[in-house]
């Protein structure tokens, strides 16, 4: 006779190993584990011809596992995919596509999709009476904090420049001050394009500074102010003054407050760029959709 107790057991077994199969604490799957399940391979509206078989194979990974922009708990590629009504995963999945191409490994690429995407990322930089070149409602905004002594910073300014002139009108540059104690006539340099900007007069010292910036000392500086055609007396004064100081230490308090590292730092659009400045042209094509 068979034992009446066996049904339950097997029951009672499988109802655990279903429990096991179903837990997961109550927490949605991640992009990552559903793209485990089932990778989408092909986005219509991305075009993946130019990659290698192995940048492909990592791309797919990639726009599996990231995270849509737009906030939903869903993947790059099921954002996509589902034609969900948010605009940036289509730019996000390119955006891959580009750093798989240019030899990023998965590790940085992960970074750098995480610094333009993540929405914790992103700060918010008061711009107040910061200066802008460039069209003032632009699309884009791009804040640098720099340093007139910092050799970077002045390998940067042409790039920058060169990049206003190619997106005129759709982008623009706000200027915030960062001298580092490192460079000892930084200071004095950032002071004297505060006192600059009272006369409507900062892009034109800030260029001469750049210009310069191996030869500046408190005289230098006088002279460069001197050559833009500032009222020099009103200039001397500005720069002695407590609120001229006082300028440049808020941005340097406020660049402390975003965990600035080092000059040149800049942030696209609240969002610290990450890549080289060989890539920023690029990189602003992307977010101007173009």
């Amino acid at each position: 006779m068979r034992s009446p107790t066996l049904p339950f057991l097997v029951l009672a077994l499988l109802g655990l190993f279903s429990l096991g199969a179903s837990c997961n604490g109550g927490k949605e799957a991640s992009p990552g584990q559903a793209a485990d399940a089932a990778k989408i391979e092909k986005l219509p509206q991305v075009e993946t011809s130019s990659l290698t078989d192995g940048e492909r194979r990592t791309w797919v990974e990639l726009v599996n596992e990231q995270l849509s922009p737009c906030g939903d708990p869903v993947s790059v590629a099921q954002c996509v995919a589902e034609s969900r009504a948010c605009g940036a995963c289509v730019p996000a999945a390119r955006y891959l596509v580009r750093l798989v191409s240019e030899g990023f490994e998965k590790r940085e690429i992960e970074e750098l999709f995480s610094s333009r995407y993540d929405a914790k990322k992103k700060v918010t930089l008061d711009l107040g009476d910061s200066p802008v070149r460039g069209a003032p409602m632009a699309k884009v905004t791009i804040v640098e904090f720099s340093d007139f002594e910092c050799p970077h910073c002045g390998a940067a300014h042409p790039v920058l420049t060169s990049v206003l002139q190619e997106f005129d009108g759709k982008v623009n540059l706000v200027f915030k001050n960062y001298p580092l104690d490192s460079h000892k006539n930084a200071m004095s340099a950032a002071v004297a394009a505060v006192a600059a900007g009272k006369q409507g007069k900062f892009w034109e010292l800030a260029d001469k500074l750049f210009e310069h910036q191996r030869e500046l000392s408190p005289e230098k500086i006088r002279e460069l102010a001197q050559s833009v055609g500032l009222d020099m007396e009103r200039f001397d004064a500005d720069v002695a003054s407590d609120a001229v100081r006082a300028r440049v230490a808020q941005d340097k308090q406020e660049g402390a407050r975003v965990k600035i590292e080092g000059t040149p730092t800049l942030f696209i659009d609240g969002r610290q760029y990450q890549e080289s400045l060989q890539n920023l042209g690029k990189y602003l094509r992307e977010e101007l959709g173009q």
